[in-house]
């Protein structure tokens, strides 16, 4: 019988959850430079959700891979989990930059965050978000409805730095131009990047990263998933829906939708007991990428974050192909087998 009596996560989720993100990573990056950005983020998924099967929780996706008529695995209001242990909102990216994977390009990762049920934000129809992404010592300098300038002013400050020594990632889109020649005006220096703001906002939360803050708009699911991870960090986010289309803006009109709300971190992650875990698919100067060892092995990286006790910890996997003396090939079986198998 399956027991839905509101248990807390256990300490121990963490750490199944760091296996599920590393199904996922070894999965995908079979496929890492192929140019194909649907066949690395299905076996992902496909591999994601066989693991979190064998987990000990009752969850709901409420961030996953789209509706169920879209998708057919992680799909939004998808049950997952074996049923057994705490009711919990999960928040699901197989792959985080699918065109990063498909490139063959820096900071794809597997990640999924949970959080007690109903606590996780639903952008509903707000696809983007404008979002600003700092760690602890600048949670309580940051002022959205201000411009970037005024915000780097007030971080530099917090952070006791001068703007020149501040470093801000943003996506390298069209989009962007004005919020590129500004923070380039007030003297900050730009990391620009084409996809990953989830790992941006990461970076910008993990002490010691070399990313002061993340600036831009994204998209308001990853900015779920982002939240997750800064709130158990302690970090500071805000952000504002940012429609970038018409039809979304008629849309969010008709729903009733103030544009001009501030969505702050207690928003969009509403609970204080969050696990989060990430796992490197291409290398990056965060994760380590999954790397195929001359002795029959995979290696990957992974962070496992939990709020409750603001830990960080990063975990080093060597997960061997070679069992009992048989050497399993990799191209007997399917990417998503293969990753079930060595990580189980």
């Amino acid at each position: 019988m399956s027991r839905t009596d509101n248990l807390p996560p256990s300490r121990n989720l963490g750490l199944e959850l760091a296996r599920a993100t590393e199904t996922a990573a070894i999965a995908a990056a079979r496929y890492m430079g192929m140019g194909n950005r649907d066949r690395g983020d299905k076996a992902a998924a496909e591999a994601m959700r066989a693991f979190l099967r064998t987990v000990d929780m009752n969850g709901i996706v409420v961030i996953g891979e789209g509706e169920e008529e879209e998708v057919p695995f992680l799909f939004n209001g998808e049950h997952i989990g074996n049923g057994e242990g705490p009711e919990l909102d999960v928040a699901a990216g197989p792959v985080e930059g699918t065109a990063l994977l498909a490139d063959g390009r820096p900071n794809a990762i597997a990640a999924i965050a949970v959080a007690e049920r109903g606590s996780l934000w639903q952008p509903g129809n707000a696809f983007y978000m404008n979002k600003i992404v700092v760690g602890r010592e600048a949670r309580e300098a940051i002022d959205i409805r201000l411009s970037p300038t005024q915000n780097l002013h007030r971080i530099a400050e917090a952070l006791g730095k001068k703007i020149n020594e501040l470093t801000i990632f943003v996506l390298d889109k069209n989009r962007h131009a004005s919020l590129v020649e500004e923070i380039r005006q007030a003297g900050a220096r730009i990391s620009l990047h084409t996809d990953g703001d989830v790992m941006g906002a990461l970076m910008a939360a993990v002490p010691g990263t070399c990313i002061d803050a993340l600036m831009g708009i994204g998209d308001s699911t990853k900015g779920v998933m982002a939240a997750a991870a800064v709130k158990a960090l302690g970090g500071g986010m805000q952000g504002m829906r940012a429609p970038q289309r018409e039809d979304e803006k008629r849309q969010l009109r008709k729903d009733g939708v103030k544009l001009q709300e501030v969505l702050k971190l207690d928003t969009l992650s509403r609970s204080d007991n969050i696990f989060f875990a990430a796992t490197g698919i291409t290398p990056s100067t965060f994760l380590e990428g999954v790397n195929y060892g001359r002795d029959g092995s995979l290696t990957t990286h992974s962070i496992v974050i939990r709020s409750l006790t603001r830990s960080i910890r990063f975990i080093k996997g060597i997960h061997q192909l070679e069992r009992r003396g048989n050497t399993q090939e990799l191209g007997s079986t399917t990417p998503v087998e293969v990753a079930f198998e060595v990580v189980k």
